[in-house]
Formats: structure tokens, sequence, C-alpha cells
């Protein structure tokens, strides 16, 4: 008892004094994780409102593929971008494996099915109430798409934010193309896992309470936002 009381202390004082190795771990993770969800919301938002104002032919396999890759195990997501980044990859002489930027593409790819299914949802209710309106107007699709952004612009911010807390929360991908490297490509995940193993629990817990405070506030302006758009109907 003692010792765990001495852990949640040291680790206090490492968060009140600004420890620059924890400092460091914290800048890198918010860098990475906002850089891949701000991806994932370009890439992702677009496609998700284009599956809802468009019908083409194979649309609802796209969508159940699209879904499915919600569930997809991060371990075996970081596989794939190992192998894409790898020597013998395709992209393996623009050397990107063990970097932040391999970190950013696993993480990416993490979440932005995530924002395909949060922005297709409710711009597929606002199109079958808009959608008589816009054909009237003659609306093309890229308009169409501009207009679903402009009447569920609630929804793309929570899955922006939805993005952003599955990349932060990140651990099994981006140790495998990030390689957990000190000063480099450490993150509070990978950090949390290596410190824990060593039994530097200060560390570990300092992290882990940044990590969860930074969820808690991404939570609730979540929350927050899902209740305004809510009250707006």
């Amino acid at each position: 008892m003692n010792d765990f009381t001495q852990a949640v202390v040291s680790a206090f004082a490492l968060i009140v004094r600004l420890d620059p190795e924890l400092s460091d771990i914290v800048a890198l993770s918010l860098r990475v994780s906002l850089t891949a969800s701000l991806i994932a919301l370009v890439v992702g938002a677009p496609f998700g409102a284009f599956l809802a104002v468009t019908r083409f032919r194979g649309r609802q396999a796209v969508i159940v593929v699209t879904n499915a890759f919600l569930g997809l195990p991060p371990v075996v997501a970081g596989l794939g971008v190992f192998l894409l980044l790898s020597r013998s990859g395709p992209l393996g002489p623009a050397g990107l494996l063990f970097t932040p930027t391999a970190m950013i593409i696993a993480q990416a790819v993490l979440a932005t099915p995530i924002v395909v299914a949060l922005v297709h949802r409710p711009a597929s209710l606002l199109w079958a109430e808009y959608s008589d309106l816009a054909r009237i107007d003659g609306l093309s699709t890229l308009r169409s798409i501009g207009l679903m952004f402009s009447l569920a612009h609630g929804s793309i911010l929570t899955a922006f934010l939805a993005a952003f807390g599955r990349a932060i929360a990140e651990v099994g991908a981006i140790i495998i193309v990030g390689g957990n490297i000190a000063g480099f490509t450490r993150t509070m995940t990978t950090a949390i896992a290596l410190e824990t193993s060593k039994g530097d629990l200060a560390l570990a817990l300092g992290l882990g309470l940044i990590l969860l405070t930074l969820s808690l506030v991404v939570s609730t302006v979540a929350l927050v936002f899902v209740g305004r758009a809510a009250a707006g109907k």
C-alpha cells in the first residue's frame, strides 16, 4: 500500500513540475493523434457524405465493408502498415518505418472508418429529408455533400472527436510501426506499457492520469455537441 501511495504521489509530482520526459511523450502523442484524426476527417467525412447522397452498384457492399473495418484489430492494421512501409514493401524506399509518420498512418487507418460511419448515418437521415429539394435545385454531388456538411456540422465534429479518442488510446499498431523508440516514437500508451513492465509506476501512472483526463475531456465535449444537435432538431 505504501508503494502504491508513493507511486501516486510521484506521478502527481511529475505532472506538476512538467517533467521533461513526460512532457515530450505527451507532446508527441498529441501531435501524432491530432494529425491522424485530421487525416481521418479529411478522408472519411467526404466519403461518408458521398455514400449518403449517391446510389451506385455495390454501394451497400462498400458500406458493409467500411462498417466491418470498425472492428479491425489494431495489430492487424499495424502489420499491414508495417508490410507497406518495410524495405520490401511498395513504400519502403521512403524510409518511413519506425518514424512518427508511420504511426500517423497506422492511426489514420484505424480512425477513418469511425469518421465514415459517424458521418454517413446522420447524413443519410438528412438526405432522406432534403434529397427532393436538392434534386429540384439541381445540386451536383459535390454541392450535395457540401449541403450535408452544413446541416450535419455537429456530427462531423463528433466524428473528429471520436477519431481522436480512438487514435490517442492506440498502442498495438503504433508499437509495430513506431518501435517505441525513446525520445522519437514513444507515446503515452506505449510508454505506459513499457514503464509498467519495468516497474516504473510513477511515470506510467502520470501518463495514465493525463490520458484519462484527455479521454474524459473528449467524451464530455462530444456529449455536449450530441446534446446540442439533438436539441436543435
